[in-house]
């Protein structure tokens, strides 16, 4: 007598295989890779930032270098750098906020973002992500007291 057992076949809730990564979230993995290495080799923050913002198009290029200026205004401490190929923003090592530009992934907006390393805490709720369409004076003057309330 032969026992025959058949192998198991997988289901998924769709028909749809997965996709894996995009091609946008693979340009951003490698460009996390390269800045790891940068990293290990203390490479300057500032101009890779610069040259970033510099690689960017109208108009994100233009909304990172005014928000660049105003995050280091708000907060000279801050020490410039790049992750996941954007221009972020350190203390003590760690990211405090960063910034997404809209061609980035192509969204509808750009986005600033902070991590759970920033002091924004309020109750048991908050925003961590800001979408930006414009930078008016009343923008201009929320980040700046978002980016001294993230670093107190």
């Amino acid at each position: 007598m032969t026992d025959k057992q058949g192998t198991a076949k997988r289901t998924s809730p769709t028909s749809r295989a997965s996709q894996g990564f995009s091609a946008d979230e693979k340009a951003a993995m490698r460009e996390r890779a390269k800045e790891l290495k940068a990293e290990a080799t203390k490479a300057d923050g500032e101009s890779e930032v610069l040259a970033k913002i510099a690689e960017m198009s109208e108009p994100d290029r233009s909304m990172a270098d005014k928000l660049h200026t105003l995050i280091k205004a708000a907060a000279p401490t801050l020490a410039s750098k790049t992750w996941y190929g954007m221009p972020a923003y350190t203390k003590d090592g760690n990211i405090i906020c960063f910034f997404q530009n809209a061609g980035k992934f192509k969204a509808r907006y750009q986005t600033l973002g902070f991590t759970d390393k920033a002091n924004l805490d309020d109750g048991t709720m908050w925003p961590n992500s800001y979408a930006i369409t414009e930078l008016t004076a009343t923008v201009e003057a929320k980040i700046t007291a978002l980016v001294k309330q993230a670093v107190s």
